[in-house]
């Protein structure tokens, strides 16, 4: 077996695994775990925004507090990390291509597609 084969049989394999794991029911636990994980995403940045904030309150004074300028800032990173970490969870891989910041409108999304338009 050559290695492009080797490759192709381990590619095969996984994405296999992948569609079975695909097919099962979410069990009450990995929806609890889903619920923390998301909450976590959410509260870790905003208290290390309080944190810097009063950090900086102390260190930098200004005429604005520092805190609630960067729990916001904070609060806003955990929602847009939770959101994303949904969207990419859902299973619709059409909305998880769709997030990529660096993707071109209009570019091939693979080389494939590159080849095949031409």
């Amino acid at each position: 077996m050559t290695d492009r084969e080797h490759f192709e049989a381990e590619v095969r394999t996984q994405a296999a695994r992948r569609l079975r794991a695909g097919r099962r029911s979410r069990s009450v636990w990995s929806w609890l775990g889903m619920l923390g994980l998301i909450g976590w995403s959410v509260a870790l940045p905003t208290v290390l925004g309080v944190a810097l904030g009063r950090w900086l309150d102390r260190v930098a004074p200004a005429t604005f507090s520092w805190v609630v300028s960067l729990l916001v800032v904070g609060l806003t990173i955990g929602v847009l990390n939770a959101w994303f970490w949904v969207v990419r969870e859902s299973g619709d891989p059409q909305d998880v291509e769709s997030l990529d910041p660096l993707d071109e409108p209009g570019a091939p999304a693979s080389p494939e597609e590159d080849s095949r338009d031409r």
